[in-house]
């Protein structure tokens, strides 16, 4: 069976500890079940496997997981990269797409970049040009 898609939501829903841990998880290993994210992220944290799959069926259903059957369980994987969460939830932080350019801060962010890391401000333009030209970055 495939993985069931979902598109990720436009706005990132609020997310809590354990879920947050679990997705982490997920970013490390790709795809697992119950048992062996409960093994990474709730044994040490002293909860039980139905927990952690309560974490996993909500972030399911608010998009940010696929899941596919696989005998009697369900494995997860991530809808969305650690690196484009991460930039959504600093967008989401700013106000939204539109917020950046209207307050400065896109401009404040590329002078921040230029500051600290000329590789850096290299690598943004090279993708802006490949984004202009239609591909991907």
């Amino acid at each position: 069976m495939s993985l069931a898609v979902a598109k990720t939501p436009a706005k990132l829903p609020r997310l809590g500890d354990l879920e947050l841990a679990v997705l982490d998880h997920l970013w490390h290993v790709d795809d697992a079940d119950v048992q062996e994210t409960h093994a990474a992220v709730g044994e040490a944290r002293g909860i039980t496997s139905n927990t952690v799959g309560s974490a996993l069926e909500r972030l399911h259903r608010k998009r940010l997981l696929a899941r596919r059957k696989v005998s009697h369980a369900y494995r997860y994987r991530a809808l969305i990269g650690r690196e484009e969460f991460r930039a959504r939830k600093v967008v989401e932080a700013a106000g939204g797409l539109q917020a950046l350019g209207k307050r400065g801060l896109l401009a404040a962010f590329v002078d921040i970049l230029a500051a600290s890391d000329e590789n850096a401000l290299a690598e943004l333009e090279r993708l802006v040009r490949a984004k202009r030209r239609g591909g991907t970055a």
